[in-house]
């Protein structure tokens, strides 16, 4: 079944009014028609299996007939700070980011970074993280935070957090997650940062300020992976160590 996400008011009881392009979508784009079934998400972790009852140019009627909790979402949660980067390559972390089950993702200015304009693209970026979110069967929307210096990510990222980075050779992001996950129970809550840098890589003063503020620098193996690439496999890999990937 097609799955969308909607506006929690758009949901009345036992009933969904659909509205927008999503009703064009619906209606002339897939050409469901009445009867068909959908999945419905309100951003609140259930999914609701939707049936069709009337269809019109502007306006898609549905009535409730199942509630579930979503199962899409992970049990840690994963915060990227990534590094700006030229051209689609943000756009790529952030589709294949919230395939994976990123989170948040909080774009991040770092000294070699490429300055990008965030109110023309932040539609464009929701948009993305929507439509990714909704094919990969997420319960939830990954929160898109403002644009942040550095240090400001730095200062922001609370709890347990670590810092790829290219010349770390004694301390492996693998090592580092089963000592940090030693004694943790199934069911306790988990949450993570990754902080990813652009395409220059973290300048030195960068780690010093990062390790100040007791973020681990870790490193991602003996190969060096792209500013689009790394944060990805890093997320990999934290999911695959607490049992959410394989």
């Amino acid at each position: 079944m097609h799955r969308f996400f909607v506006p929690p008011e758009w949901m009345r009881g036992e009933s969904v009014i659909i509205n927008d392009e999503l009703s064009h979508q619906i209606g002339r784009v897939l050409r469901l028609k009445a009867g068909d079934r959908i999945v419905i998400l309100d951003n609140s972790g259930w999914e609701f299996e939707v049936k069709l009852i009337r269809l019109g140019l502007e306006r898609v009627e549905g009535e409730v007939v199942g509630k579930r909790p979503a199962t899409g979402e992970p049990r840690i949660q994963i915060t990227l700070y990534q590094g700006m980067m030229k051209g689609a390559k943000f756009e790529f972390v952030l589709q294949k980011g919230t395939e994976l089950g990123v989170t948040a993702f909080v774009p991040m200015l770092c000294e070699r970074s490429v300055a990008m304009g965030r109110n023309k693209k932040e539609a464009r970026w929701g948009r993305i993280i929507q439509e990714a979110a909704e094919q990969s069967r997420r319960g939830r929307l990954p929160i898109l935070s403002p644009t942040v210096s550095f240090r400001e990510a730095c200062q922001k990222a609370q709890g347990f957090s670590l810092i790829p980075w290219e010349e770390e050779s004694s301390r492996g992001l693998k090592a580092v997650l089963q000592s940090w996950l030693t004694g943790k129970t199934a069911d306790q809550p988990l949450a993570i940062n990754l902080l990813i840098g652009p395409e220059g890589g973290f300048s030195p003063g960068e780690i010093a300020y990062a390790k100040g503020l007791d973020i681990l620098p870790v490193s991602l193996g003996k190969r060096i992976l792209r500013a689009e690439t790394a944060g990805l496999a890093a997320a990999a890999a934290i999911l695959y160590e607490v049992g959410d990937l394989g």
